[in-house]
């Protein structure tokens, strides 16, 4: 009797328990989210990782969740919100990048009597198509020579080609290019290469096709005994000598950085200013040292100078590129651009750029010295922010029109593109709800940005996982918490 009457108290009590619970989390729903979220952390965090979240409703004005939110963390290409934020908050931000060709000489029939200037403004996105424009622009004016040399203004930056805390030995990779006011093709080679008859080397092939490089062809076509193809540039002694050796049975591409960017722009636009039929004098012949000779690097001057030709991208273009495919050169290239804009310097560095990015801090509400900001797209490992810095310039961001709508544009979207398109894809309740940015290099992943619930609020969120080897758990953990607050009424 007393065991029966006993479990009816007990049991009494536990309805009684589950019946307060409900009703409070029913009255807070905010309850209810942290408890799903802390159940994630607890079976979803990757084995000897760390987390710090935060997540703020953008509708109602208030934090939705927090842990550890002012832990300092590693960003990765996180740091690229940062970037974006500050750039569109500096006056000026929609002005498109110009490179651009000048002359302090003067047209005589077809001869240009004076130096050509190659102007440089920091465009990332300036490609081979770009160049011929110019060219054609040159040839439209009816000039046939250029009786001077071909000039590279190159000051409106230091000459620190990477950013600080750059790895060394990522010289050769594509996504560590070398920075200058002057980019061609993001200072990137791009190699095809395709196998040949067996036992024969393949065939090799640069674009741009230069001779600012060659190639040393070691390879064999379909022969099975060879080690796999390896691809190398002699980095370590700042050489653009591409070595190719081992086995290729199928047609491959791959892509390395060359070394000085500013120095490449200028020897692809001799070489194509000659190929349109324009004779620079400067040339003594047509070797790879002869036109080395016509080039050379210098400021414009400032009175009698003409402008001949310019080619423009717009702000958003290179924004769209930084964001969406996570484009380092894109990132530092705005960041300097920001620089010159918030200081009206006329050649700036890096810290130009990190220095309006610490004012923006303070207007969004937080002491930068707090942080550590060492360039503008996250390469560097002297970065360190916080979850709760970044919602901070989401919320700034959000609050301006005109900083919001680009931003967002050209922030990755979930399961449609960018870094995010095979994430919370088709079928799934984060379908083209998340706007965000993604950061991940070895040990690190963070996701920030933007997300709309079911119910139609607007959500700014960090999360920034921290020694984590696993990314794809890392990854997992991050879409989970987005569904879980997308779900949110």
């Amino acid at each position: 009797m007393y065991n029966l009457l006993e479990w009816k108290r007990t049991g009494i009590g536990v309805c009684l328990c589950l019946f307060t619970c409900i009703s409070i989390f029913a009255a807070n729903p905010d309850s209810l989210l942290k408890a799903r979220i802390d159940t994630l952390l607890a079976d979803k965090m990757p084995r000897g990782a760390e987390a710090g979240i935060c997540i703020y409703d953008l509708s109602k004005g208030r934090t939705l969740y927090e842990y550890r939110a002012d832990k300092l963390s590693r960003p990765a290409s996180t740091m690229k919100v940062m970037t974006a934020i500050t750039a569109l908050a500096t006056p000026g931000a929609n002005r498109p990048f110009r490179t651009r060709l000048c002359t302090d000489g003067k047209l005589q029939g077809d001869t240009l009597k004076g130096n050509l200037y190659a102007v440089g403004d920091m465009d990332p996105e300036f490609d081979e198509d770009a160049m011929e424009e110019l060219v054609a622009k040159l040839t439209e004016q009816g000039i046939r020579v250029v009786d001077g040399d071909i000039v590279g203004d190159v000051s409106l930056k230091d000459s620190l080609y990477w950013g600080e805390g750059w790895l060394w030995d990522d010289a050769p990779a594509a996504y560590q290019p070398y920075m200058s006011p002057l980019m061609l093709n993001k200072g990137v080679l791009q190699i095809a290469i395709r196998p040949d008859e067996p036992g024969f080397p393949a065939f090799v092939r640069g674009y741009p096709a230069s001779t600012y490089y060659t190639f040393d062809n070691h390879t064999h076509s379909h022969s099975r005994g060879e080690q796999p193809l390896k691809v190398n540039r002699d980095w370590m002694h700042h050489s653009n000598l591409i070595t190719l050796t081992g086995n290729v049975s199928r047609s491959e591409g791959r892509e390395m950085s060359l070394f000085d960017s500013g120095s490449f722009f200028l020897h692809v636009l001799t070489e194509k200013l000659m190929r349109a039929g324009i004779r620079c004098t400067a040339v003594a012949d047509s070797t790879h040292e002869g036109i080395r000779a016509a080039y050379r690097f210098g400021q414009v001057p400032d009175s009698a100078v003409v402008e001949l030709a310019a080619y423009e991208t717009s702000f958003q273009a290179v924004l769209d590129e930084m964001l969406k495919e996570s484009d380092n050169l894109n990132a530092e290239a705005v960041l300097c651009r920001t620089g010159a804009q918030a200081t009206h310097k006329k050649k700036v560095t890096a810290d130009d750029g990190l220095d309006a990015m610490r004012k923006l801090i303070r207007k969004a509400g937080l002491n930068p010295k707090r942080y550590s900001l060492a360039d503008g797209c996250g390469l560097s490992h002297y970065d360190y922010l916080s979850p709760e810095l970044l919602v901070a310039m989401l919320r700034y961001a959000y609050a301006r029109t005109d900083l919001f709508a680009p931003l967002y544009r050209a922030l990755p979207v979930s399961g449609v593109d960018g870094t995010l398109k095979y994430r919370m894809g088709y079928g799934t309740p984060g379908f083209k709800r998340v706007h965000a940015k993604t950061g991940s290099y070895t040990g690190v992943n963070c996701l920030a940005g933007y997300l709309q619930t079911k119910s139609g609020r607007w959500v700014a969120f960090a999360i920034m996982v921290q020694n984590a080897l696993s990314a794809r758990a890392a990854r997992a953990l991050q879409d989970a918490i987005c569904l879980e607050v997308i779900k949110e009424q």
